[in-house]
């Protein structure tokens, strides 16, 4: 029997996060602070950032305006930012789970004044997802971190 669209939606999510949280689980503290480049986001920077981007897309689901985050919202240590990965994530996969065919294709605010069915705005999330994590891969590699698989699998 095919998965239904709506668990699709949320185990593609997953295999992307979970990556991200066994990648953060291993992170020392130190490194948390470190930017690839001058002005760039952090570590922790980008982890809060992908955790804002989940949290923006459930009110956007809801039909809301996209809002972000509020500046100075962001984590203070390694250890507060895999709390709120784990969070945003859990919120986020039950969200995506519940969702019917009807929720999948009706269309709501988006970014530019556009709407999207909320199937295309599900898989930007997942390919912005992708996007900051290639960063964070290499930003670990630079601090001297192996990396784990990109994707967790099963």
């Amino acid at each position: 029997m095919p998965m239904n669209p709506a668990e699709l939606h949320a185990r593609t999510f997953l295999m992307h996060r979970e990556a991200l949280m066994d990648l953060y689980a291993q992170l020392p503290e130190e490194h948390g602070t470190f930017s690839a480049w001058e002005g760039g986001m952090s570590l922790i920077g980008q982890a809060d950032h992908l955790a804002g981007s989940s949290t923006m897309l459930l009110g956007m689901i809801a039909g809301q305006a996209p809002a972000r985050p509020a500046p100075g919202d962001g984590s203070a240590s390694v250890a507060e930012v895999r709390g709120r990965l784990r969070q945003t994530t859990d919120q986020v996969a039950a969200a995506l789970r519940a969702l019917s065919p009807e929720d999948l294709a009706r269309r709501v605010p988006a970014f530019g004044g556009r709407e999207m069915p909320v199937a295309a705005l599900i898989d930007s999330l997942i390919g912005h997802e992708a996007h900051h994590k290639g960063q964070i891969w290499v930003m670990a590699r630079m601090v001297g971190m192996q990396p784990p698989m990109f994707v967790k699998m099963g």
